[in-house]
């Protein structure tokens, strides 16, 4: 019987197949013809210790049979407030700039991240200045699929048919090497026209392509921004909870950004949770006995107790457990093994920022529509192993308790798509 499902970024006239997942524990997937597959993507970059974690899984117990859903609107919840404490102690900090100090619920990323424009947005309207509502981004980047994060996202066929709806923005060359100075002057040209905010993924651009830039560029990007009198936005919906290495990108450029949006691992990966962190002044603007100045935005979801019991859990192993090390354990074997790649006469340009990992197939049909990228997953799904590669990009990004057997395979198996693709070009 054909499913009624329809399946984001799947083209359903292709008939490829769709797997059903029935389990999942560690780094596994376990399917219902009995066969079980390697998240080596973390099911879209969420899950980070782990899936089915019995610390998050048991809090998310417990909280159902408490209290499942309250309306955010006036009312609050002990879950919420945990959160926004613990969020707030691990947010990035550095010596003379101000601490983000608010967070504010939604569920995504891309709401995450539509929060945190309309923060911006709204600051300065509530200062008095509504012409000041241009955005910059950064070539190549990417921040959801809703209106707004499209708008401010990289032009292409996946939001073609929304054009007329896109707003404009200033783009800002991405920082490739030998180009750092070029983003940086222009960075410093569009920040004199008084724009309302400067947004970027910290450190690598992720559905871009795994494009990897050096913390002293993103250093100098907020300090660009602090001259000009711009909020500077970091997406850190992708990059946080130890992807590169560190707990937030933001750290290794010794940054705080006046807006953060995270989500994604930021429950482990168990449930939709997204949270906007911003400073006291972004907050304050909005604060009035004029409720005409209030943050108009919602969703009926807003800090669902279970999606905050499962962050609850998920805060206390990092702030328990030794996940850093963990991260860097990982980092290292991911290093070690794509080292063998680099010498292969199929690949180009290996990179690697802690447990992110790409390496390009050399082939001359390698755009986001290319043939190869549906073919090269069905080669992994066959080796048992869940890629999605961009183009011809092949990237990785496992769960934490990724062991060096599950590695192994992975980079065996990439090794291997190489040897095939290369001999059937």
């Amino acid at each position: 019987m054909t499913s009624p499902v329809w399946h984001p970024f799947t083209q359903h006239g292709l008939n490829e197949p769709i797997p059903q997942v029935v389990r999942a524990d560690g780094a596994l997937l376990h399917l219902a013809d009995g066969g079980t597959l390697i998240d080596a993507i973390s099911s879209w970059w969420v899950t980070t210790h782990g899936h089915c974690h019995p610390r998050i899984a048991a809090a998310i117990a417990q909280q159902a049979a408490t209290l499942d859903q309250l309306i955010f609107a006036g009312y609050t919840h002990a879950p919420a407030e945990e959160v926004a404490r613990g969020l707030i102690a691990l947010a990035p900090r550095a010596p003379g700039q101000p601490e983000l100090a608010h967070v504010f619920y939604s569920d995504s990323g891309s709401t995450a991240v539509e929060v945190a424009i309309k923060m911006a947005l709204g600051y300065w309207y509530n200062l008095g200045q509504p012409e000041r509502h241009r955005i910059l981004v950064l070539e190549h980047g990417y921040h959801g699929d809703t209106i707004g994060t499209m708008s401010i996202g990289e032009r292409g066929v996946y939001n073609a048919a929304w054009t007329p709806l896109l707003f404009d923005v200033g783009t800002i060359p991405f920082p490739a090497p030998g180009a750092e100075q070029a983003c940086l002057d222009a960075l410093e040209s569009a920040c004199r026209d008084k724009p309302a905010a400067f947004i970027v993924e910290p450190l690598i651009l992720g559905a871009g392509g795994m494009l990897i830039y050096p913390a002293s560029v993103l250093r100098e990007m907020a300090a660009i921004c602090r001259r000009h009198d711009v909020l500077f936005i970091a997406d850190e919906v992708m990059t946080g909870w130890g992807r590169t290495g560190t707990l937030f990108a933001c750290e290794q450029a010794g940054i705080v950004p006046d807006i953060m949006a995270v989500a994604k691992g930021i429950t482990g990966g168990a449930i939709p949770l997204a949270a906007t962190l911003a400073t006291a002044p972004i907050f304050d603007a909005h604060r009035s006995t004029d409720r005409a100045r209030l943050f108009y935005h919602s969703s009926s979801y807003t800090a669902n107790a279970i999606a905050c019991a499962a962050a609850v859990a998920n805060i206390a192993i990092w702030q328990e457990e030794d996940v850093l090390g963990r991260i860097a354990a990982l980092s290292a074997g991911i290093a070690a093994r794509l080292g063998t790649l680099a010498s292969h006469r199929a690949f180009a340009n290996p990179r690697q920022l802690g447990t992110i990992a790409a390496i390009d197939l050399m082939t001359g049909d390698a755009g986001y529509l290319s043939d190869l990228a549906p073919r090269l997953r069905a080669f992994f799904l066959d080796k048992g192993l869940l890629l999605r590669p961009l183009g011809n990009t092949i990237y990785m990004m496992p769960p934490y308790c990724t062991d060096a057997a599950q590695l192994d395979r992975l980079f065996t198996a990439i090794a291997q798509a190489g040897d095939y693709f290369s001999a059937n070009a």
